[in-house]
């Protein structure tokens, strides 16, 4: 029996009802107590000294492209107003966001920070109901929360003014409901067996409004508004979907389980997860087709010409269409051989184990004080945590593992949901690439060790040395993991620290410019 799973079924083995897979975990209570208290922890690490480091007042890094965008929406209606240079490469969801932080706080560190910790805190809450939900088992749920909290990655992107950490929270958010669509669907079900109406019809039952799923489409919808590469989770959530109600029509003995997938299932899915991102991607848009100075707002007649292939579309549409193309064209040009290579740049066949981290900051001499030396350093890299990272390569190894061999669901939804996030980037080797766009991808990482950790733990009906044994070692793994991240710490956070210790934190020779 898996770990968490419920007690063994008093029905018979061929029921329906036992191969739809075990019901949510009972213990309510205590998973909401062990959701919240992670929660708060999570709000305390990703929040203290949200306003350093600086660069003089001014954003560092990528913060440069974003903050100052955002701050040009409070100003400009919600849209940027720098339409001269179209350094506009991005939609506005999370820049708007950003500009709310700035908007209470003010154009300061915390200001342009607040929204993004915000996300980070959200994502420690989603994770733990997500491992939760996954695994049935709350202890699970509860470490998976402890791992993203820990995880040097996450924790550097949750307090940078920049675009990632949100698409993290909308894809990890759209996974979560994803789940709950899967457990919805499957309780239905169950009551269709239970009334014995599973061959009213050779197709199956109609599954009526399936409200998660619905959600679903429209976070993915909010994860496109963030940066475009949220389209590879929206392919791959639908695949996904449609593929569990194809096995839950398998499960409860449909006759036509194929075609009933088709005739039931396809159709709605299309609605909910491809015409209801669309919808929702435009929507996020709304400052722009309301302005009158936004980037290519009026580029039909200027930059458009009269009469063309699009002409019976609104004017506005035809501007949209054309500011959209003007951004994949600046993104098919970003490359390595174009652009020069960045110091910090990587491919994607190091982001696994995070062999390639980045440096965001560094500041050192009379700049800094307070590590108790002359020859202080502050610095923030963004570096994922090695005993986290390094076991990636066995913990995926192991899920196609049990994927193949025995289609397990759990490891589908974590595979799907972590591949989609990685094999995409390597179709244009050739594009300039950098580590932090493994930042939604994280939250599947930790989901996979999770499952790792569960089987490590073993089975419920295991021998009592069994399970101490496991127990044990899970224990030692987490916290290996802590460990390694409070060894980390002053170099996420650009906490100042002598140039012994700088050294010290640089374990790789690739760790280093």
């Amino acid at each position: 029996m898996p770990v968490g799973d419920g007690p063994p079924s008093t029905r018979g083995p061929a029921d329906p009802r036992d191969v739809l897979g075990a019901p949510p975990p009972t213990d309510r209570l205590r998973g909401w107590i062990v959701t919240l208290t992670l929660t708060l922890v999570a709000g305390v690490v990703r929040f203290v000294g949200l306003g350093h480091p600086t660069d003089g007042g001014t954003p560092v890094f990528d913060e440069k492209h974003y903050v100052p965008q955002a701050w040009q929406m409070l100003r400009n209606g919600g849209v940027e107003d720098n339409p001269g240079f179209e350094l506009v490469v991005h939609p506005p969801l999370a820049k708007q966001l950003i500009a709310l932080g700035e908007l209470v706080f003010g154009y300061n560190g915390v200001g342009w920070r607040v929204s993004a910790a915000l996300a980070g805190v959200l994502c420690v809450f989603l994770i733990v109901r997500a491992g939760r939900r996954l695994t049935r088992s709350t202890l699970l749920g509860g470490i998976a929360g402890i791992l993203l909290i820990c995880d040097g990655l996450s924790h550097v992107q949750s307090r940078m003014g920049m675009l990632d950490i949100f698409s993290a929270v909308f894809v990890l958010a759209a996974f979560c409901t994803l789940l709950c669509d899967r457990d919805d669907v499957r309780a239905r079900m169950a009551v269709v067996v239970a009334e014995d109406r599973v061959h009213d019809s050779p197709y199956g039952p109609r599954l009526g409004v399936r409200w998660w799923r619905l959600a679903t489409g429209v976070l993915l919808g909010l994860g496109c508004a963030v940066k475009w590469s949220g389209i590879y989770w929206v392919l791959a959530f639908a695949v996904l979907a449609v593929l569990w109600d194809l096995m839950a029509r398998r499960a409860v003995g449909v006759t036509r389980p194929w075609v009933g997938t088709l005739r039931r299932d396809v159709l709605p899915a299309v609605w909910a997860l491809a015409i209801v991102p669309v919808l929702v991607y435009l929507s996020a848009w709304w400052a722009w087709w309301g302005s009158e100075t936004a980037v290519d707002r009026y580029a039909v007649g200027e930059k458009v010409a009269p009469g063309g292939l699009l002409s019976f579309l609104p004017e506005a549409m035809q501007g949209f269409i054309y500011f959209q193309q003007k951004v994949l064209q600046f993104h098919e040009g970003l490359t390595t051989a174009a652009a020069g290579v960045h110091p910090w740049e990587s491919k994607p066949w190091t982001w696994p184990m995070g062999l390639r981290p980045m440096l965001y900051y560094y500041a050192s001499g009379q700049d800094v004080t307070g590590c108790g030396s002359t020859d202080c350093v502050s610095a923030v890299m963004l570096i994922g945590t090695p005993a986290l990272w390094w076991p990636a390569i066995p913990v995926l190894a192991f899920g196609l593992w049990r994927l193949v061999t025995r289609f397990d669901w759990r490891w589908a939804a974590v595979l799907v949901g972590y591949g989609a996030g990685i094999v995409p980037w390597f179709m244009d080797m050739a594009r300039q690439m950098f580590y932090f766009y493994m930042t939604p991808v994280v939250p599947f990482l930790v989901l996979a060790t999770v499952l790792v950790m569960g089987e490590i733990l073993g089975r419920a009906g295991a021998s009592k040395e069994r399970r101490q044994t496991g127990l044990l070692v899970v224990a030692l793994w987490v916290g290996l993991v802590v460990a390694n991240f409070v060894w980390l710490f002053p170099i996420l956070d650009g906490l100042p620290i002598t140039a012994a210790q700088w050294n010290a934190e640089l374990w790789l020779p690739s760790w280093r410019a």
